[in-house]
């Protein structure tokens, strides 16, 4: 924390510096930003699906999320902004929760073993297609962002600098990066580098039967599995001291908190006529740690199934009529430790009349995982007055699966790296969007200091062919500091 206030008192520092030299001759240099802006952002998201990763591949990934996104904007003189984005997401997720399918209380949490307290065996059950009541079903995301950037005097040299801090319950992260603009030619050509380092810290969590097999010391006489029914694959009871009993196939859980990311962006833009620009860039990402996530759990296909619950509903396990019974994890989701990223991409914008502008999107993406895909997007907003805009737009997105990946129960103990997330599987995407903007460059309306500049709203819906469906609706509102 010391550090992060010294930096802002050195941003802080510099900025009234520069203030005082930058403009000797006392000519008129229009400012950077005239005047601090506050942009608020909210938004509800929601999802369904019956492929959740916590549980293997199948279940429900029924989750709700709202999040809201602040940012200031703080002019420190001519030259100088120091920006400040702060983000709160708070979701629910039925996929997470089953990260403990068997809780009745709700209070286990950051893999406290909270299960002895299950007194019976006919009390336990659990599904992957209903959500537990366990604490791990909800959650909140925090981020803070803090940026300055300086502006040469004749406003084609920009460099900036910034610092971010994101944390939830099983997961902390610190960043910090730079950037470097340079327009030319009459700012009709612009060149921009930015990089980034992410330093990432897991806080483990783990499926519930893993956990507590270790907590136990592999006994399945002791805690948590010492007073609950465990069923083979025909539904009976197994003799816990005998030769066929359920165990994980690895017991080695995250042995690498951290996960580090260092990332690369350059960036080409060029104005090609009064109507028509264009923008290139190319993004190299390199990621090195404990990649994989240690809530999801994988199943093998040459291994013995063992489950608890109701015996009678083990021929229903993959259907959503199952309510009352849990197979046992073979193992967590097992990653390679690097993984290199290789976005490149375009946008063209073409305006056509005064009406209406033309925007366009395309990416192609390649990691060492073995994805790529393919994403096109266009937007057509239609001024339709003064002061409303429309946005239509339709994104499209296709991608291969990972060479680790496969499908609930497909897996097999002899790979060394597994995974049956289905955001690592082979699909395409849709989404259709709409939005309308409002602006009022006088900013007429005014709370307290602050006049109203711009309101957007946008609804999209999102659809997979594996299933998964999506809805987001957003509004933002722009404010100007008087």
């Amino acid at each position: 924390m010391k550090k992060i206030i010294i930096l802002f008192t050195l941003f802080l520092s510099f900025g009234g510096y520069s203030q005082t030299i930058s403009n000797p001759n006392n000519t008129y240099k229009k400012r950077v930003l005239e005047s601090a802006e506050i942009d608020i952002i909210s938004s509800y998201y929601s999802q369904n699906g019956d492929n959740a990763a916590v549980t293997g591949g199948i279940g429900t990934e029924k989750l709700t999320d709202v999040a809201t996104d602040i940012v200031i904007s703080i002019p420190l003189n001519d030259d100088d902004v120091f920006t400040i984005n702060a983000t709160v997401s708070a979701y629910s997720s039925a996929s997470s929760s089953n990260l403990d399918p068997f809780d009745l209380s709700g209070a286990s949490r950051n893999g406290d073993d909270d299960d002895d307290d299950k007194s019976s065996a006919s009390n336990i059950t659990g599904s992957p297609w209903v959500a537990s009541t366990g604490a791990s079903k909800s959650d909140v995301w925090v981020n803070g962002n803090f940026g300055y950037s300086h502006s040469s005097n004749n406003r084609n040299t920009i460099v900036g600098a910034n610092i971010n801090f994101a944390s939830e319950f099983d997961y902390i992260s610190f960043g910090f990066g730079g950037n470097f603009t340079k327009l030319f030619n009459e700012k009709n050509t612009e060149i921009n580098l930015r990089a980034n380092i992410y330093l990432d810290t897991w806080k483990p969590v783990y499926p519930t039967e893993l956990d507590s097999y270790l907590e136990a010391n592999q006994n399945l006489n002791r805690g948590f599995f010492s007073t609950i029914d465990i069923l083979d694959e025909n539904g009976n009871i197994i003799d816990k001291n005998g030769t066929n009993v359920w165990s994980p196939y690895n017991t080695t859980l995250v042995n690498n908190t951290k996960r580090n990311t260092y990332s690369l962006s350059i960036g080409f833009s060029q104005i090609l006529s009064k109507r028509a620009q264009i923008s290139l860039f190319l993004d190299v990402v390199q990621q090195q740690g404990w990649l994989a996530n240690p809530m999801q759990r994988v199943y093998f296909g040459d291994r013995v199934n063992y489950y608890v619950g109701n015996a009678s509903n083990i021929k229903n396990y993959t259907s959503s009529i199952n309510t009352d019974v849990f197979q046992l994890a073979d193992d967590i989701e097992r990653l390679p430790d690097s993984r290199l990223k290789t976005p490149i991409g375009a946008r063209f914008n073409y305006y056509i009349n005064e009406f209406v502008v033309l925007r366009t999107y395309y990416r192609y993406y390649y990691d060492d995982w073995g994805i790529t895909s393919q994403t096109a997007e266009i937007e057509l907003p239609v001024k339709i007055s003064d002061k409303f805009t429309l946005y239509p737009s339709y994104r499209y997105y296709t991608q291969t699966a990972a060479d680790y990946f496969a499908p609930y129960e497909q897996n097999v103990s002899t790979s060394e790296f597994y995974t049956s997330d289905y955001d690592l599987s082979k699909f395409n995407s849709s989404q259709i969007g709409f939005g309308v903007s409002y602006t009022d460059i006088f900013t007429e309306r005014k709370i307290w200091k602050f006049g109203l500049k711009s309101v957007d709203f946008k609804y999209s819906n999102y659809r997979r062919n594996t299933g998964l469906t999506a809805g987001i609706v957003s509004l933002g509102f722009k404010f100007i500091m008087d």
